[in-house]
Parts: structure tokens; C-alpha cells; sequence
């Protein structure tokens, strides 16, 4: 997998506004700076409110990864969901000092215990990790085109079974032939040039398509 530049972020075609809301749980409405660098796109409501739909039944007590954090929409989603904890993997030290404001700005006390944030690449991340999640986001910077890179390391060393894997890619972009032994697909959903996909991890070593 290839490390994201500082400057090389999102390019989907989505509006950027600057903020981005919380759609519900504890945070309800409340909203998330955007930071200001180039190319940089939150994934929008609509995306988001289906994903969260998907994984209703899962959110609440899970340990959550958010691998390509960028203003942190889909990580802070989860723990207004009353996620157990949430680790935020995002290497721009800009977009960095944003989440830990927004952290602040959204419960001090509650997400000090809660919050962990990495300022580094996702690929250093799994290489020197061996915690396991139960739900994970894979939401990179579109012109890498590292989802399935991604994917690949993360199972199963840091996947519990059982784990749901949310995926965010181009819909231009190819597929693999067969996903990582253990993963299956659950969902999927076409948003114009973005494709969402729910993945879920069994614990099983074969491949699956």
C-alpha cells in the first residue's frame, strides 16, 4: 500500500462546505470542520446516513478503526453512536490538530477516554499494530486507489470475527477477482461516482467472492 501525501486527499466530486454534520446519536447535528487543504472531501451525508444504516446493530460497544481519518466524519459518526473507542489514523499533521480540536469541541471528558489518534499513514499503522477491531472504515484518498491494498493488510491480524469493514472507492475503479480469505461481501451501493461496500470478516481462512 502506498502512503498518502499531506497534500494528496479525496477527489470525488462531492460539494465541500467546509462542516460537516453529525447525523445522529449523542451528537446529534453537531458539526465538524473541514480542513482547508487540497482536495479534501468528507464522504457526504447520504453515504454516510446509508453505511450507519448498515451497520446499526453493530456501532454501539465496538472497538472502531478509521484508516484514512481526513476530517474524522465517519470515525466521530461511530463514537456519537456510542462506539466503545475509536482510533483515528490520519498522516497530515493539519488535518491532525483539526480532529483533536473537534474532539475537544464535541466532549473533552468523555472522548479523552475514548479517542486515540495516530499521526502517521495507514500502511505504518497496521505494519507496528496488532490491536483488533470490530469495525473498521477504508475511506482513502481516491487517486491512491490503495482500498484493496488495504483490505489485504488488515485481515485478519486486525479484524475480531465477526468484523464489519466499510469500504468507500471510485465506481470507475476495478475489483479484485476474490476479496481476502475470510471476507465476505455484505452490501453495496452505488452514489453516482461513489460505490459503498460493507464487508464482513469471518474468521475463516478462504477466499471469497
Amino acid at each position: 500500500m502506498s502512503p498518502p501525501s499531506n497534500a494528496s486527499r479525496k477527489t470525488r466530486q462531492s460539494k465541500s462546505s467546509g462542516q460537516v454534520r453529525i447525523i445522529a446519536g449523542q451528537w446529534r447535528g453537531r458539526k465538524l470542520v473541514v480542513p482547508d487543504l487540497p482536495g479534501l472531501r468528507p464522504t457526504g451525508d447520504r453515504v454516510r446516513e446509508t453505511v450507519f444504516n448498515w451497520l446499526q446493530p453493530c456501532v454501539a460497544g465496538s472497538q472502531c478503526l478509521d484508516l484514512y481519518a481526513g476530517s474524522g466524519a465517519l470515525g466521530f459518526e461511530a463514537l456519537s453512536r456510542y462506539a466503545a473507542s475509536l482510533t483515528l489514523v490520519e498522516p497530515s499533521v493539519v488535518a491532525v490538530g483539526q480532529l483533536r480540536a473537534s474532539a475537544q469541541l464535541l466532549a473533552p471528558d468523555a472522548v479523552a477516554d475514548a479517542l486515540s489518534i495516530e499521526t502517521m499513514t495507514a500502511e505504518r499503522f497496521l505494519a507496528g499494530n496488532d490491536q483488533r477491531f470490530d469495525v473498521v472504515f477504508i475511506d482513502p484518498p481516491f487517486d491512491l486507489a490503495v482500498q484493496w491494498q488495504t483490505l489485504a493488510a488488515l485481515v485478519p491480524q486486525h479484524v475480531r470475527p465477526g468484523a464489519r469493514i466499510y469500504i468507500e472507492s471510485p465506481s470507475s475503479q476495478s475489483t479484485p477477482d476474490t476479496w481476502p480469505a475470510g471476507i465476505t461481501l455484505l452490501r453495496d451501493k452505488r452514489f453516482a461516482d461513489v460505490t459503498a461496500r460493507l464487508f464482513q470478516y469471518s474468521g475463516e481462512q478462504h477466499a471469497s467472492r
